[in-house]
């Protein structure tokens, strides 16, 4: 059923492939005993090509760390989403794009929480049959539609979402494979059905991460799958400040960021031509 799944959808099955070698960690940040399934056949091989890339026999790694970087946002986004999900007045969370997370699935929620699964119908559709046999553990909706459709957001009020509440949104791993006029688009979208105090969640690289060279190696890799990154930028908070949020964005390494596991030096914001990843939460104003 993979096979259904085009380039940018078949980036959720590496995510499931490097979550599923996370769980096999005995220093695992957390587990996910469904990642396995949901990565299938193709997921390991999509991970192998980024290891190669990343940690090239004989020469010294000059790539952010995949296997490390993906563990910290797992880890950090399963907190940010645990501690939200406290807050009985923001009872709703919606998964934009779902991808192949299991959250629904591998945490107890509140009673309280309805959880929204937004992603492409064939990406759902090949979820929900490698998850056939398991049940979610919190009332969960799919919300099977594009993100730049005209009317996602008819579909997601269909499903039970009320924009006059506050929510919770993740927007994880997209970002970075859509235009700039897109993420500007889908970020006012978001804002505009999303009451005020309601939280959102993303990651996000900078510029430079586009296109440096010592980038190359990471960047050829998904531009040969298909999906190569389009979009960064080095002012999030701006960023976001445009659509309506204020926010934090934190680098892998930093405190809140680490557990202990990012390799490599944090650079300084004022330092200019180096790669980052910036983790961003805050609340629409």
């Amino acid at each position: 059923m993979s096979t259904a799944l085009d380039a940018v959808e078949r980036t959720a099955l590496l995510t499931a492939a490097l979550r599923a070698a996370e769980t096999r960690r005995e220093d695992r940040l957390y587990a996910d005993p469904y990642a396995a399934a949901l990565a299938g056949a193709i997921g390991p091989e999509l991970l192998a090509e980024v290891r190669t890339a990343t940690f090239p026999p004989g020469r010294e790694r000059t790539l952010p760390s995949t296997p490390d970087y993906n563990a910290i946002r797992t880890r950090f986004f399963d907190d940010y989403l645990l501690e939200a999900a406290q807050d009985e007045d923001s009872p709703q969370i919606v998964l934009a794009p779902a991808g192949m997370d299991s959250r629904a699935y591998r945490f107890e929620w509140p009673e309280h929480v309805r959880w929204f699964e937004v992603d492409r119908p064939a990406v759902l559709a090949y979820k929900a049959d490698r998850l056939r046999s398991a049940a979610p553990r919190v009332d969960h909706r799919r919300v099977a539609v594009d993100l730049t459709s005209p009317d996602w957001e008819k579909k997601l009020m269909a499903a039970g979402y009320d924009p006059a509440v506050p929510s919770t949104w993740l927007l994880e791993g997209l970002l970075y494979y859509i235009p700039e006029a897109d993420a500007h688009r889908i970020l006012r979208r978001v804002a505009a059905i999303s009451a005020p105090g309601s939280r959102i969640a993303a990651d996000i690289v900078n510029a430079a991460a586009l296109t440096l060279p010592h980038m190359r190696g990471l960047l050829d890799v998904f531009a040969g799958w298909g999906c190569p990154w389009l979009f960064g930028t080095d002012e999030p908070e701006a960023l976001f400040a445009e659509c309506g949020y204020d926010v934090r964005a934190l680098q892998p390494g930093e405190e809140g960021a680490d557990f202990g596991r990012w390799p490599d030096p944090v650079p300084p914001r004022a330092e200019h031509d180096v790669r980052r990843v910036f983790f961003v939460h805050g609340r629409r104003r």
